[in-house]
């Protein structure tokens, strides 16, 4: 017997609690039943472990299907695979095991579940075991077909099931204590519920999932295992951005899913802190590791290192190499469980998963022609940036030696290959070329040296969310990017960030370093504004107009006390004065209603050229912060850069922008 079936619990205060001795309580038979035995409806669960806890979940109502019709068909069941939850789990039918397909997890076990009883604990009803659930099925068909009630059965853990009427079942635990010796157990304690049928207990069933597949997205996560404040893994948040993503389809895309123009998009998590700290660098830093203050130390040797690991030549390789090669085993994968699968690819990244990604993709060579590319596309930075042999010598301090070096034609690049003998045969002292050789061997072995591995696919988007790619960027002493730089194999760049995201920066302010301007701002998924920004906007104008209109009374005051209170002036002068006078009225409040002009405007801002990274589109998009988050930035900061696993506006954007490639937009554009 499983650990289920041996874990006893009571019956909650709100459950109703007869005594086992008393029979009028039991008395309240359900004559419409008649003599009618009706087969119980059986449907599948799974076990998972929820905070140490045994959990039984419901597969959706398809599988649950699919599963039944298996077991139905008279074949034997050993060996038998059928595959559950869009295709991510196979369910081995005859071990009654749920198997993950594309990532590393622990078996579930499988149950055909019909009879229940109620916990005390978390109000959540648990199968019996399927062999006992025969037992009580076979008691209850002839008790209806006999109408002969108050049936008790004992179950191998000594457990006793009352059948008192078809309205009311109870289970009793077993007598504490008892003996060894065979004595009868007897019905002690408060009763748990037992139900008949999964439609009899209170346990949200869900319809499935579209069968169609139309893009497969890769997500990425950052450092660290857990990725939100509930300490989940990368497969449950991406569980979560994948349920909201088929609740928005229903809602966004209602029209073309009647027209069955789409399906849904998958979205698969791809892992790489394990298999970085399986290579045994745990052990190392274990050892070095002060032993105060355990919890935050080991707290750092898991998440915040990292970033430092990312930064280190070794293990920055691991982890590219990991993160490619994850993604090309799952999408070959992918494909052999998916042949008709015609849909692109695009992949996401959180946090560092977001600078991995990018490293990746800048590093990635078309395939139509490796070294025509290589020499046609413009390097991500831009060459202006890029310090000139004479600004080197010039910070050496042998600006003397330029011309040498223009007479013979070298520049940088030539200047790397040049040995000491060489600089000696064109006339530099050794001093000034032990200077120089040192400074430029020392930039080259700076750069950190990783062979990055190439993808097996071409991506059409990259999202990035709550990402430090600008920042890293610029510490690699990256001032601007190119504007014509693009990824060679990837057209799409969005970076998405929530407004208190500490984590998070800016990318376009790097591809024109000289305009100022505000990000995209992510419409709400119900539309509009978040009401509280409306109202915060609303007050800026109308302290705007409060204030032009003041600013107008006082200078038409001051302009009445100025004026010259004597009748007999020049009739030129009056007239100069009443012809300037409504010039200067037009002109002024012109200057006044700027701000207010440019605030009205704002919403339509003139188009900004942000380079092709995004092929011509903008870059940044910020999310609208949700009321309570407004009163605290500070407060709110970690979380922000956790919130976009659920965030339907971020789900939105990414899903609008992949239906945008098929031709195929949201049912009302949001405003």
């Amino acid at each position: 017997m499983s650990s289920v079936e041996s874990h006893q619990e009571q019956l909650t205060q709100s459950d109703p609690s007869p005594s086992p001795n008393s029979c009028s309580s039991f008395e309240l038979i359900d004559m419409d039943a008649g003599n009618l035995y009706e087969p119980v409806s059986p449907h599948w669960f799974y076990c998972k472990i929820i905070d140490s806890k045994e959990t039984w979940i419901p597969f959706n109502s398809e599988d649950s299907q699919q599963l039944e019709e298996a077991y139905g068909s008279g074949k034997d069941c050993n060996g038998r695979v059928v595959p559950t939850d869009g295709g991510r789990y196979d369910v081995h039918l005859g071990e009654r095991m749920r198997y993950a397909v594309y990532w590393d997890e622990q078996a579930s076990e499988v149950r055909r579940c019909t009879w229940f009883y109620k916990g005390d604990k978390d109000n959540k009803y648990v199968p019996y075991s399927e062999s006992f659930s025969q037992a009580l099925e076979e008691t209850y068909m002839r008790a209806v077909t006999l109408d002969e009630w108050k049936k008790k059965l004992e179950s191998p853990n000594r457990e006793i099931i009352i059948l008192h009427n078809p309205k009311l079942m109870v289970h009793y635990q077993p007598v504490a204590g008892s003996d060894d010796w065979g004595s009868t157990p007897t019905e002690q304690g408060r009763p748990r519920t037992v139900k008949r049928g999964v439609e009899n207990i209170s346990v949200d069933i869900h319809c499935g999932e579209p069968l169609q597949i139309d893009h497969l997205v890769f997500v990425v996560h950052g450092i660290g295992p857990a990725c939100d404040l509930r300490f989940r893994s990368i497969v449950q948040c991406v569980n979560d951005f994948r349920s909201v993503s088929l609740n928005l389809l229903q809602t966004h895309f209602k029209k073309a899913q009647e027209n069955q123009q789409i399906g849904r998009v998958e979205f698969l998590p791809v892992n790489w802190h394990s298999p970085l700290h399986s290579t045994g660098v745990d052990v190392d830093l274990q050892r070095i590791t002060l032993p105060s203050i355990n919890r935050l130390r080991h707290f750092t040797n898991d998440t915040i290192l990292d970033v430092f690991f990312y930064n280190s030549p070794t293990y920055c390789q691991t982890i590219v190499d990991t993160v490619a090669s994850e993604m090309n085993r799952i999408y070959t994968l992918f494909l052999q469980r998916n042949p008709d699968f015609k849909g692109g690819v695009s992949i996401a990244g959180h946090s560092l998963g977001s600078l991995i990604l990018f490293d990746i993709l800048t590093n990635q060579k078309d395939s139509l022609g490796d070294i025509d590319s290589e020499k046609d596309s413009p390097n991500i930075m831009d060459q202006g940036d890029t310090p000139t042999l004479e600004e080197d010598l010039k910070k050496l301090q042998l600006s003397e030696f330029f011309s040498i070096f223009e007479k013979e034609k070298v520049d940088k690049e030539a200047l790397a290959l040049c040995t000491d003998k060489d600089l000696q045969q064109m006339g530099i002292p050794l001093g000034p070329r032990k200077k120089i050789l040192n400074y430029f061997r020392t930039r080259e072995n700076s750069m950190v040296s990783v062979k990055y591995p190439r993808l097996i696919y071409k991506p059409e988007i990259f999202f990035a969310f709550g990402s430090p790619i600008g920042m890293f960027l610029t510490v690699r002493g990256l001032k601007r990017i190119d504007p014509n730089y693009k990824f060679p194999t990837c057209k799409g760049f969005f970076n998405i960030y929530h407004p208190f995201d500490p984590v998070a920066y800016r990318i376009e302010p790097m591809v024109v370093p000289e305009v100022e301007f505000e990000p995209m701002l992510i419409p709400h998924h119900k539309g509009r504004k978040r009401m509280h920004l409306e109202l915060r906007e609303g007050l800026t104008r109308m302290s705007m107009d409060l204030k032009n209109n003041l600013l107008g009374s006082l200078r038409m005051a001051w302009k009445s006390f100025t004026r010259a209170p004597y009748p007999a002036l020049q009739a030129s002068e009056t007239a100069e004065e009443t012809e300037t006078e409504p010039v200067s009225s037009l002109e002024k409040p012109s200057d006044v209603n700027t701000e207010e002009t440019s605030v009205a405007v704002k919403d339509e801002v003139p188009p900004i050229n942000v380079g092709m990274l995004n092929g011509g589109q903008r870059i940044d998009y910020v999310l609208q912060e949700k009321p309570i988050e407004s009163f605290n930035e500070y407060l709110f900061a970690l979380q922000s850069h956790l919130c976009y696993w659920e965030s339907e506006d971020t789900v939105l954007l990414v899903l609008k922008e992949i239906y945008q490639t098929k031709g195929i937009f949201l049912d009302q554009p949001l405003q």
